[in-house]
């Protein structure tokens, strides 16, 4: 019996087989992909949830010049912590610490210093991010513009810059740390108010804040024209404070301090430059409205 032969199947190729190969794992994986992606439709990333802001930090450290450390408040020419706004013990001021911390005592710590400007912030911070507080609070730029003449005035760029180099020195090592920060005070008013009392200006012949305070009674154009130019210069501080300040959402500017009406009343009796201790439960009364808000 005559055997038929089956038809010869061609051979295919080696690249033909890989050709296959290939077309075929392209098709199990965009099949693999069509199945996880739940119809084609790729997943959009989550929005990061919005920083919640805590009106009982747990600690708080303060940053700043001779305002924070209550210089001139309680005796002449002496730093007077116990009565400063931020971190203060006297019951008469209140301050945020004594308002808020639980245990003020071992949970706030002081790192301002009397005569410090915007430049040394950067190290202040460095100091409190050792100490890991939830809190922070900032009142620094008055001795920025509170210069010997309106030329030795710190930049405003510089000055914003400065503050930006602090607050990344913090946010680099500590994320979720609140920061309180409080406007450049009004120097004008400090003018307008200190000068009605005649041993306040001559106080202020020993060379207190000279681009503002020099020869308080002089009305001329070229004296008002300079202090205009000061309180210019500190408007734009706080300009520079808010923008920085705004790109943080755990950053709350308080222009308040700027606007806040004071009168010698609230003044050092020392210098009339600094706050005295009513100054400095005013300042402290200020901050808490705004650390204590719910809201931004």
């Amino acid at each position: 019996m005559k055997q038929i032969g089956r038809p010869v199947r061609p051979r295919r190729s080696r690249s033909v087989r890989r050709f296959s190969r290939t077309v075929a794992a392209a098709s199990a994986l965009v099949i693999t992909l069509t199945a996880c992606s739940g119809g084609g439709h790729p997943e959009k990333p989550h929005p990061k949830p919005t920083p919640v802001w805590h009106t009982d930090p747990g600690s708080v450290a303060a940053l700043g010049d001779s305002i924070t450390v209550g210089f001139d408040a309680c005796t002449l020419l002496s730093e007077c912590p116990r009565v400063s706004w931020a971190t203060g013990t006297d019951p008469k001021v209140g301050s945020v610490a004594r308002r808020l911390v639980k245990h003020p005592a071992t949970h706030s710590w002081n790192f301002a210093r009397t005569g410090a400007l915007m430049s040394d912030l950067p190290d202040q911070m460095t100091a409190a991010v050792h100490r890991k507080p939830e809190l922070v609070t900032v009142l620094i730029g008055a001795n920025d513009a509170c210069r010997r003449d309106v030329g030795a005035m710190t930049p405003t760029a510089a000055f914003r810059a400065d503050f930006a180099r602090a607050m990344k020195r913090l946010r680099r090592a500590l994320p979720h740390t609140q920061v309180y920060v409080a406007a450049v005070p009004d120097l004008l008013r400090l003018w307008s108010e200190g000068r009605k009392n005649p041993l306040g200006k001559q106080v202020w012949k020993l060379g207190i804040c000279g681009s503002m305070l020099r020869d308080p009674d002089d009305l001329t154009k070229a004296a008002q024209d300079r202090r205009a130019t000061v309180r210019e210069r500190v408007v734009a501080y706080n300009s520079a404070l808010a923008e920085v300040c705004g790109r943080d959402p755990l950053c709350r500017f308080d222009k308040s301090v700027f606007d806040y009406r004071f009168t010698g009343h609230q003044l050092s009796t020392w210098d009339w430059f600094h706050p005295g201790t009513r100054g400095q439960k005013e300042l402290a009364s200020l901050a808490l409205r705004v650390i204590t808000r719910a809201q931004p």
